[in-house]
């Protein structure tokens, strides 16, 4: 399994990130870590914006979801079957939305790899014969920060962003529920919930992130950008669908 990986994820991800090392100019890493999560955003695009377009269906389809919830309280096996009656009715996959997250995991691994194996002589062999060697690799970014080392200012940023994304995907939705009822406790749980999740995720991206190499939070802090502009993007071709 393990050559599989090697095979399969880490060397076309290392190659790629060499080549684009060779072609961007300014001999700097960092911009090759950029254009390659760029790139890695644009081939997962049908995923992601599936997954999004779901998620926003589950917002608005949540006074109907709380409805069910009210009338089945007392049958979990009804109100399963309901839902998914619903589902099925809206076509709605409750799952889409963590699909990305499945299928980035394996390359964000793949890319640990790749930076916590450096850019060396050895590692540097295991170039494709039509990659071009370039014998030394520049890892400081913009003759500034070390991506080779961890960073607590780029691990700082990725919270930011991750901050940004996080508080776009949370639904505004205004609670309809009287108060006093089971809804209204609901909701008030689940904006509770929310709040928490807003916070937890960019903490915990920066503790991750100061303890990770800087190449790879620098590629945490693109994949955060380029996910709020999907998301903007997303979100308003469904405000305003044409």
């Amino acid at each position: 399994m393990g050559n599989l990986f090697h095979t399969v994820l880490y060397l076309p991800i290392f190659n790629l990130l060499v080549f684009l090392y060779d072609i961007l100019p300014g001999a700097d890493v960092g911009f090759a870590i950029i254009a390659l999560t760029v790139l890695i955003k644009m081939m997962l695009w049908p995923f992601m914006s599936s997954s999004l377009r779901s998620q926003k269906a589950l917002q608005e389809l949540q006074p109907k979801i709380d409805a069910l919830k009210e009338k089945h309280a007392d049958n979990k096996e009804a109100l399963a079957k309901a839902m998914m009656e619903l589902y099925q009715t809206e076509k709605v996959n409750p799952l889409a939305s963590c699909l990305p997250i499945i299928i980035q995991l394996p390359i964000l691994i793949a890319l640990y790899r790749v930076l916590l194996g450096g850019f060396g002589t050895e590692t540097l062999n295991q170039l494709y014969p039509f990659i071009h060697n370039p014998e030394m690799i520049n890892t400081v970014f913009l003759h500034t920060i070390d991506l080779s080392h961890k960073s607590t200012y780029l691990a700082i940023l990725a919270g930011y962003f991750q901050f940004m994304q996080t508080r776009m995907l949370i639904s505004r939705r205004p609670p309809k529920q009287v108060a006093g009822k089971k809804g209204a406790l609901d909701e008030t749980m689940l904006a509770s919930m929310n709040k928490s999740m807003l916070m937890f995720m960019p903490v915990m991206t920066v503790v991750i992130g100061t303890n990770l190499p800087g190449g790879l939070t620098l590629y945490w802090v693109t994949v955060n950008i380029v996910s709020i502009l999907q998301q903007q993007f997303v979100f308003s071709k469904i405000r305003n669908p044409k």
